[in-house]
């Protein structure tokens, strides 16, 4: 267990709030389904956060919700892991695509509050906790390295398919989460 967080499977309404906040559960099979949704469900009930919709994908973007962030990058991903395989010829395994795609910032709740960065930011990179809880629920060695890595500041990344897959869906719906709040998007950043 962990000072961060509890694992938790909640009640059945957070469960199926959680099931319609996130795009994409139909795509894998019922057992991840299930512990994508304990994921979630353990930083929401460890976070601050009362209601999902609160959640924020940045406190510098705080009208810009964290599920309308993680849907986007799931729905960009999933059109990307489709174009590698189609067009690279790169096998994926959709219940590690999936989970890799949606569970991706699942520690942002244990980081920011609506407007600021909570101590457990300033103490381990974004990416970390996340990784960590994952490891914790029994996910593949590759959905834990790739979530844990992703950050665009972590010092190295996996080289996987899906972590590419996963970079450019982030940066794509980061830009457009930017863009909507007025900030720079990361392409145009000197």
């Amino acid at each position: 267990m962990s000072e961060t967080y509890t694992i938790t499977t909640g009640t059945n309404h957070q469960r199926a709030a959680v099931s319609d906040w996130l795009w994409g559960l139909d795509r894998v099979s019922p057992k991840v389904r299930d512990d994508i949704v304990t994921a979630w469900v353990t930083t929401w009930a460890s976070s601050t956060y009362e209601r999902l919709e609160d959640m924020v994908f940045q406190p510098a973007t705080p009208s810009y919700p964290l599920g309308h962030h993680v849907n986007e990058v799931t729905r960009a991903g999933v059109d990307l892991a489709q174009r590698a395989m189609a067009d690279w010829g790169i096998p994926l395994d959709w219940d590690v695509m999936m989970s890799i795609l949606i569970l991706h910032d699942v520690d942002k709740p244990l980081l920011y509050t609506p407007t600021e960065y909570t101590r457990l930011y300033r103490e381990l990179p974004h990416g970390v906790v996340g990784g960590m809880l994952l490891k914790e629920l029994g996910f593949p060695h590759r959905v834990v390295s790739t979530v844990t890595t992703h950050a665009t500041n972590a010092p190295f990344h996996t080289e996987n398919p899906e972590a590419h897959v996963l970079h450019y869906a982030d940066l794509f719906a980061a830009d457009h989460a930017l863009r909507s709040t007025g900030k720079v998007p990361f392409y145009l950043r000197k």
